[in-house]
């Protein structure tokens, strides 16, 4: 199936000004890019962000495919977002929607290319240190963040081929040939994983 073998993390290496750029200044871009997207309201400001978006991503040599890659996987909902968002609310709010979707789908797609997996966890964890006196636990968050980094693959490859599938069978058309396979699989997939976590006892609340 596809989607299994690689994370949505896809870590590419390389020497690039964006690679040695300090971590948390690569998070308070994506976290600039998810604030903005809630407050550009001109379809061509959000046009000429996403045009710098995409020039990051291609200077951190991770390649134009692995940039459309990344665009691709949100193509379908975000085609159904624009349409709704164009038949309420008209072409120049849909396309700034759609556009702020994509800066942040590019934002955080620039982080996990130029930050390897296990780096990106220790730094969800240190930020999120702070907060442990208010009950959070940080490594349990770094762990959901792992788990949904292989789960959205799965899911995107599950997607896939039982689109195929009934496209093959002529039930390309047929909501119900596509939505119910993929959702038993995913819950048959977390039931899975939680086994999985349960048994390394990874998960758990500490006991005192």
């Amino acid at each position: 199936m596809r989607g299994h073998g690689f994370l949505i993390a896809n870590y590419v290496r390389g020497n690039s000004i964006i690679h040695r750029t300090r971590l948390w200044l690569k998070f308070l871009v994506v976290a600039a890019c998810g604030t903005a997207s809630f407050l550009i309201v001109d379809w061509t400001v959000s046009l000429v962000v996403f045009a710098i978006m995409c020039g990051l991503f291609l200077l951190t040599g991770a390649g134009l495919r692995r940039l459309l890659r990344a665009i691709w996987m949100v193509t379908p909902i975000l085609l159904v977002i624009g349409l709704f968002q164009w038949w309420q609310l008209g072409g120049p709010t849909a396309a700034r929607i759609v556009l702020n979707v994509l800066i942040c789908v590019v934002a955080a797609s620039v982080l996990t290319a130029t930050t390897p997996v296990q780096a990106l966890l220790d730094g969800v964890v240190a930020l999120a240190k702070p907060f442990r006196r208010f009950g959070a636990d940080p490594e349990r968050f770094a762990l959901t963040i792992a788990v949904m980094l292989r789960s959205i693959p799965f899911i995107a490859g599950t997607f896939s081929d039982v689109r195929d599938s009934a496209r093959a069978r002529g039930l390309e058309r047929n909501p119900r040939a596509l939505i119910l396979p993929v959702f038993i699989t995913t819950v048959a997939y977390a039931r899975q994983t939680g086994d999985a976590l349960a048994a390394r006892g990874l998960g758990e609340p500490e006991r005192d």
